[in-house]
């Protein structure tokens, strides 16, 4: 892993990923188009905080774009992709639905096609927890049918992983989707509930607390969530030799294809959260509660078995160390 792509380089995940493999000696490539779904500024902050590191070079560059993305194939010799770029927001997927098959649709593909030409070593693509839907089985396992999403975005994301299974199957090229289940910590994204909430309650303005507050979440650190992109990262997908086409498997392939849940195993009530946020801002937050939105589920909670018997994955940060480094970041980025 010396020669690395890092698509969304200026999102929350893609910032933390290219930061470490830069810290790890390798040459990194970020591209990113600098959209405004959310503040830009705080974008060009993430990539500010790159630009230090000789090996590291930005291109902004809209991965729909196919003459642009090809251009960057043509021009690097990747041993790895580590492809996070992609619209996010459930909430957002209702009121604007072609950004998202342009962005994850569209994108996606063309990053598949640079892979397949460039033959490219290892393709590890962001999928998300919201791709299990309407699923109520829980933890939720990588080898259950996830056929009923409940919004557009969990829709593309689950295109991902079947655009992904098509071109390891017709290709040969390694492919691994990681379903990442609410990530947050420092440099986050602002339309988080954390953030939001962080936001709010400094102001002394009241939180939206939708769910009345008892959906729960599987809230994932970010340091855990990169130490298991790196790790996967050098760790390229393998065809199941075991796998039968009597009884498929959805995890995993007889392609070069794998899926795994990066979350805690932990679900946490959101009201939980707020205590623990309550308890670092040293303030009581004013709650509105608020029924369910449209696209959410009431829970979500990660089997990581997978994960951990493939490359020894573990995380171990509680959410009240987690909340107390995200708010002293928050207040030290801002200067509250």
């Amino acid at each position: 892993m010396k020669y690395v792509l890092v698509t969304g380089a200026a999102g929350f995940i893609g910032y933390h990923v290219a930061k470490r493999c830069l810290e790890a000696g390798c040459v990194v490539v970020g591209l990113d188009n600098l959209n405004d779904y959310y503040d830009v500024a705080l974008k060009e902050s993430r990539l500010a905080a790159l630009r230090p590191f000789d090996a590291f070079t930005f291109r902004k560059i809209d991965l729909a774009d196919r003459a642009a993305t090809e251009a960057v194939f043509r021009e690097h010799a990747f041993d790895t992709v580590i492809h996070l770029a992609a619209q996010a927001g459930v909430r957002h997927s209702i009121e604007n639905p072609h950004a998202y098959v342009r962005s994850n649709i569209d994108g996606f593909l063309n990053v598949l096609e640079g892979c397949r030409r460039a033959d490219v070593g290892h393709l590890i693509y962001a999928s998300s927890s919201s791709v299990y839907g309407a699923v109520t089985q829980m933890p939720f396992s990588v080898h259950q049918n996830v056929d009923h999403p409940v919004s557009l975005y969990a829709a593309t994301k689950k295109a991902n992983e079947l655009f992904a299974h098509s071109y390891s199957h017709l290709y040969g090229l390694p492919c691994t989707g990681l379903r990442f289940f609410t990530v947050y910590g420092p440099w986050g994204r602002p339309d988080m509930a954390l953030f939001l909430f962080t936001r709010a309650i400094l102001a002394g303005e009241p939180i939206q607390v939708f769910g009345q507050g008892r959906m729960r979440r599987d809230f994932t650190y970010i340091d855990d969530v990169v130490e298991g992109v790196v790790r996967l990262a050098g760790a390229p997908a393998r065809g199941n030799p075991t796998w039968n086409s009597d009884a498929p498997d959805p995890g995993t392939s007889s392609a070069p294809y794998r899926l795994y849940n990066i979350g805690t195993h932990q679900p946490v009530e959101l009201l939980r959260l707020i205590e623990i946020l309550e308890t670092c801002l040293g303030r009581t937050a004013r709650k509105a509660l608020l029924p369910m939105q449209p696209g959410d589920v009431p829970a979500t909670y990660a089997d990581v078995e997978d994960l951990a018997a493939a490359v020894g994955y573990a995380p171990s940060t509680p959410i009240e160390v987690g909340v107390e480094r995200f708010v002293r970041w928050y207040r030290d980025h801002y200067r509250i």
